[in-house]
């Protein structure tokens, strides 16, 4: 899963189009009781429970093994750019078409940014930061000035006025703008580099100015803690960012089910790659082997009403690139073919939560954010996957539509989407502890976006829950997308084809 950070348009251009395929900010918010998932007829039900019976935690965790070990040979990371990330595509391709499936791999270039190293030191004190994704690199010595905390920090060349950021580091706060509107006005106004504090509470300090950026100066970012500090002390600031972006080419995977409507497509994605700090075992390793052998065990031709497309995608943790890609490639017609998205990123953190997709919009609307869009048909997705966790015992909450995961393109273009998630970074309430028997006060997966996101920290309890979800949910809608849980009908479809 993405982080938190602020993911604006991407720009990615297609290396070749698709070939014959045209066809976590978490709420706590308690979802109400649902009924037994009702999507059509009894003979939908069946068949979805019967995939859940085939679709074993086992066999899954054989998948995570696979992807570990890619990992250990590859410097502890399967990121897309990375061999690590070329032997995970060749091993799903490989175990789908040993299945029977026909497989197409469409390629897409994007930006690739690594950061080696980071020094921040102000005054006489080291301080913590991270550099954000696309940030120049370069040394830089000079006065700490902290633009004014005002409504939009650092995001219009007024809010410089009476300051002199000449050939100086500046500290904004979060907030208001993208980043790299901030590093492009500071820069404008003649300054080194740009700081930017967080505006919440939070333990991780990361960001992106986004692939179609072209920043001039470094930019880093620090906790609110520590840029309050700055704040109260400047001093001078010597910053040493060693960076690189370099263009690169990846890969998706996409294989259909030979049979079932083509102009009723139930679709079912992962992104397979990993940040480059870690292996990406549950992020989203988990995601990927429950599609996977979701795919495996439904086979190349069942017996289905609706065709079943599979997705395994490519640089989401870059901002969501394959995804975006692969949507952009779609005109109108095609996009209508496609009923609906179920999207799973992370299935088994350590410290489980049981999150849905809020497609009922149930959850009370954030006054200071803008209202995201959810396309008809999404609230039956997610009656489903929560009548599915309580049939589990598990009382799902819900879990905002954030921009944070591959749905998103999904949902802009206007296809119904939904999905299950066990949760990243934030933390598990004392309510939560309870109904789920985690650890209060800790996060959901300590380890996300870390080198310890290995497969000893899997919380298996959860995957199999979570992974027979996937199967459930994907058979339930292969037989059947009508009813109450089910989304419209072709002829009543609405799509946007996606620009870019």
């Amino acid at each position: 899963m993405a982080t938190n950070r602020v993911l604006y348009a991407v720009a990615v251009s297609a290396a070749c189009a698709l070939a014959t395929v045209t066809a976590c900010d978490r709420d706590a918010a308690e979802a109400p009781p649902r009924s037994a998932p009702q999507a059509g007829s009894e003979e939908a039900v069946g068949f979805a429970h019967a995939l859940h019976e085939k679709v074993t935690v086992d066999n899954v965790v054989k998948h995570l093994s696979a992807l570990q070990e890619i990992a250990d040979k590859n410097n502890n990371t399967r990121a897309a750019g990375t061999a690590g990330f070329d032997q995970s595509v060749d091993y799903v391709v490989k175990a789908l078409k040993d299945k029977g499936f026909d497989v197409q791999t469409p390629e897409f270039s994007f930006k690739y940014f690594q950061a080696k190293s980071l020094d921040l030191t102000v005054g006489p004190k080291k301080v913590d930061a991270g550099v954000l994704s696309y940030s120049p690199g370069g040394r830089v010595e000079g006065r700490l000035v902290p633009a004014r905390a005002e409504e939009s920090p650092g995001c219009t060349v007024e809010d410089y006025d009476g300051l002199d950021v000449k050939g100086a580091v500046v500290l904004v706060d979060r907030g208001s703008c993208p980043f790299a509107d901030k590093e492009r006005v500071a820069a404008e106004r003649g300054a080194a580099a740009v700081i930017i504090a967080d505006n919440v509470d939070e333990n991780k300090t990361s960001g992106t100015l986004g692939e179609d950026s072209s920043p001039k100066i470094p930019v880093v970012s620090v906790t609110k803690s520590v840029g309050a500090d700055l704040r109260a002390h400047p001093d001078k600031v010597v910053l040493n960012v060693d960076a690189e972006t370099k263009d690169v080419k990846a890969r998706n995977v996409i294989a259909q089910t030979k049979t079932g409507a083509t102009t009723d497509v139930v679709m079912a994605g992962a992104h397979l790659d990993s940040v480059p700090e870690g292996p990406g075992i549950n992020d989203n390793g988990t995601g990927t082997a429950a599609v996977l052998e979701t795919a495996l065990q439904l086979g190349p031709s069942p017996d289905v009403k609706n065709a079943v497309r599979f997705a395994f995608w490519g640089a989401e943790e870059e901002g969501l690139i394959g995804s975006t890609d692969y949507v952009k490639s779609l005109d109108v017609a095609a996009l209508k073919n496609i009923a609906l998205y179920l999207n799973y990123d992370m299935l088994g953190s350590p410290n489980a939560a049981y999150l849905t997709y809020d497609g009922d919009q149930s959850d009370e609307p954030d006054p200071n954010e803008i209202p995201v869009r959810i396309p008809e048909g999404s609230a039956g997705i997610e009656r489903t996957e929560v009548a599915y966790l309580a049939e589990q015992g598990k009382k799902a909450h819900d879990t905002g539509y954030d921009g944070r995961s591959d749905y998103d393109a999904f949902s802009r273009a206007g296809i119904p989407t939904g999905g299950i998630f066990s949760g990243a970074e934030d933390k598990m309430s004392d309510e939560e502890a309870k109904q789920w028997g985690g650890k209060a006060g800790q996060p959901f997966d300590p380890n996300y976006h870390q080198a310890g996101d290995t497969l000893a920290n899997v919380n298996k309890d959860a995957l199999k829950i979570n992974a027979g979800g996937v199967a459930y949910t994907v058979g339930l809608y292969a037989q059947s997308i009508d009813g109450r849980n089910g989304v419209p009908v072709h002829e009543d479809r609405t799509r946007h084809q996606l620009k870019g």
